[in-house]
This record gives C-alpha cells, sequence and structure tokens, in this order.
C-alpha cells in the first residue's frame, strides 16, 4: 500500500546544528530534498543557517533559521517552533539534537512525533573521550527511551543502542543511510584538474574523510608506504581536520611527499571517485560508512576496515568489496596491491559494487522512513 494511502502528514520538520561538512548533515538533506520532491511539506530547522550544503536545499524545502547563541539556548527557538507550526514528525540527528529535539517536544508537550537518527556506533564514539562519555551515555540511556523511533543507519548502531545503552529493540528501526541519487552519478563524470589523473602514470588511491583519529589515516599512509616498495602509485586524501599536522607530518617522515597529496574538503568527491583506482576507507569505527556507497556507486573497487559498523554490512561480508582488520598495515596494503595488480578481480569489483550501490538508493531510503512517519502517526 502506498504511503500516502496510509497517513496524510501535514509538515515534516528536519532538525538539525547546521548543515557544514559531515555524512549527517548530507544525510538529512537528501532526505529534506528528496521527502520535498515527493510533495511533503518540509522544514529543515537548524540552530545556524549556514555550512557548505546550504546551497544544495531544494527550493521546495522550507528552511528555518533559529538564530540560536548556541547549541543549547537552541531548545527554546525550537520549542517556540513547535508549538506555532505543529509539524506532526520532528526527525533529528547528531546526539546533542536528538537530545535537544526531545527535551522540547517533551516541555511543551508538542503533539508532534519525535524520530531520533543515530549516526554513530556511540560506544566507539564516545571510548577515548571520558569527559563527554560521562555527560553523553547517561543522557542517551534515560531520554533516547521518549523519542516515539529511533533509527539506527546500520545493524551494528542499533546492537550497540540495545546492548549498551540498553534502548527497547522495539523502538528501532534499521534504515541504511540515503547515499545514491542522480546527481551523484551527474556530478562523478565531472572533470577533475590534477596532473596526476592527466598523466596517467601511476595508479590512484583514494581516501576520502575529516581528518581524525576516527578515519585513521595514518594506518592507510604506511599501507601506502609499504605499497610503494612494490609498485609506483599515487594517494590522494580527501577532507579536512584537526590531524592535518599530524598526518603531513607523518608523510614527510616516510618520504612521501611527492606521492601523497592531502587535497583538504572537495565540493565534488565523486569525480575522484570516478576516476581512482582504488578505494580506501581506513577508519577505526563507522556508524555507517557513507563514503564506501559513493565510490561503489562511481564503479571504484574498495578495501575497507572491518571496522564496527557498516562497512561488514555494506561489503556483504566481503562479496562487494575486500575487508581488512582495523589498524593492520600489511594487510591493508597487500589487499590493495592484489586489486591494482590484477585487472580482472578491479573489474569484478567495479561491476559487484555498482549492482550493490543501487540498494542505497535515496528514494528507498525514503521510503521506509515514510513507514516509520506513518507507523508512529497511527500510533502503532
Amino acid at each position: 500500500m502506498n504511503y500516502h494511502n496510509k497517513k496524510n502528514i501535514n509538515k515534516i520538520a528536519l532538525y538539525l546544528p547546521n548543515l557544514c561538512g559531515g555524512g549527517a548533515e548530507r544525510v538529512m538533506l537528501l532526505l529534506a530534498n528528496q521527502l520535498a520532491d515527493m510533495g511533503e511539506k518540509v522544514d529543515l530547522v537548524l540552530v545556524k543557517s549556514e555550512g557548505i550544503f546550504l546551497d544544495k536545499v531544494s527550493m521546495k524545502v522550507n528552511v528555518i533559521d533559529l538564530k540560536a547563541r548556541n547549541f543549547l539556548f537552541s531548545i527554546f527557538s525550537l520549542i517556540r517552533y513547535l508549538k506555532a507550526e505543529k509539524p506532526q514528525i520532528i526527525l533529528s540527528a547528531i546526539e546533542k539534537a536528538n537530545l535537544i529535539a526531545i527535551w522540547a517536544n517533551r516541555f511543551c508537550r508538542s503533539r508532534s512525533k519525535n524520530i531520533a537518527s543515530c549516526h554513530n556506533n556511540l560506544s566507539n564514539h564516545y571510548a577515548s573521550a571520558i569527559h563527554l562519555k560521562r555527560i553523553m551515555c547517561p543522557l542517551i540511556k534515560k531520554f533516547y527511551p521518549y523519542a516515539d523511533r529511533i533509527v539506527a543507519v546500520s545493524q551494528g548502531v542499533a546492537d550497540d543502542l540495545i546492548q549498551n545503552f540498553h534502548i527497547n529493540p522495539n523502538k528501532i528501526r534499521v534504515i541504511y543511510n540515503p547515499i545514491v541519487n542522480a546527481d551523484l552519478i551527474l556530478k562523478a563524470q565531472e572533470d577533475i584538474q590534477h596532473s596526476w589523473f592527466e598523466n596517467n602514470d601511476a595508479p590512484i588511491i583514494l581516501g576520502v574523510g575529516r581528518l581524525t583519529k576516527q578515519k585513521d589515516f595514518p594506518t592507510l599512509i604506511r599501507a601506502f608506504s609499504l605499497i610503494l616498495q612494490q609498485i609506483p602509485a599515487k594517494l590522494i586524501i580527501l577532507g579536512e581536520g584537526e590531524d592535518r599536522g599530524r598526518l603531513e607530518y607523518l608523510i614527510k617522515e616516510l618520504k612521501l611527499e611527492n606521492d601523497v597529496s592531502l587535497l583538504g574538503f572537495v565540493e565534488n568527491p565523486y569525480a575522484y571517485m570516478q576516476r581512482s583506482d582504488v578505494f580506501v576507507l581506513s577508519s577505526r569505527w563507522e556508524g555507517f560508512g557513507n563514503v564506501l556507497v559513493e565510490a561503489m556507486a562511481c564503479g571504484c573497487p574498495v578495501v575497507s576496515t572491518n571496522c564496527p559498523s557498516g562497512p561488514a554490512e555494506i561489503l556483504g561480508n566481503g562479496e562487494y568489496g575486500i575487508l581488512v582488520p582495523v589498524g593492520d598495515v600489511e594487510k591493508m596494503a597487500k589487499s590493495i596491491i592484489k586489486i591494482l595488480t590484477n585487472k580482472e578481480l578491479r573489474e569484478e569489483l567495479s561491476n559487484k559494487a555498482l549492482k550493490r550501490a543501487k540498494e542505497f538508493h535515496v528514494e528507498k531510503a525514503v521510503e521506509k522512513y515514510l513507514q516509520i512517519f506513518s507507523e508512529v502517526c497511527m500510533g502503532k
């Protein structure tokens, strides 16, 4: 039965801090645009209307700028919004936003149905941040149960919520992130102004993500150093973050300055994915692993750490790409070399990646979100 025959939703609000670059922000943007394209009335409610994705918001989406002084103070603006606009659904993302949405909804006794989406393996996320762990983990355990539903972006994230935060499994739904759409495929065809792609002298290995401890780019760089001992290659890493200085020092220490390029944030990473010979995810943990799917949708063979949570689910436990242990420099290097030196394997993985990526189309994810919206509005 079609969703629109089940329950009429008057308005859907998506609440998050801003539209600065990040996986959760990109997912919420895609959801907002797709829902609006399907005829839903959508408000994108931002603590501050800022960020690199702001100009990507569809004209059909109504952007609400709370203009809050800081994140915590946004609760008052959000309460006013809920009282005035009365959306039937408020979907939030990122832990602090989820908590604020739950508190605001309960404080003003709103009839809006609260959907909190969890985009990270929280146990791993807070493991090395003791001060945050002491604050956030008790709050999540106490208040997440007040949400009408919790969306986990992978089964691994769901299992973590159940086992370590004692969330009722009946409240949790697993929906893989919406990644693939026509815009991604179109952008993948755009030209790149970079001499390494123009000269075609050596195969190109690509990594994409924030330059943080979570993404563990030092392991990828060290693996690349081993690769160069056997075959010529180039390594490009797209993304920005607090570990840039540390990575630059490591590159210099390993004498890789001529073969590794940290390009920073790039608005269109898909063109790089389309033209690279192998994509590598070196993360210590993930909530899902959006970039893996993006690379696969561009037909790029992938190597990923078998980290919690997401990559093993995305890659079908190794059917659609190669999984290696977290932090294992030698196995990562061997797996990359295996792909770069075997044309038949490279083509096989490319075809499998393209096929698998179709399972993560935006329309599929949105239909599942709409099913949840319908469930909670009907009191199920």
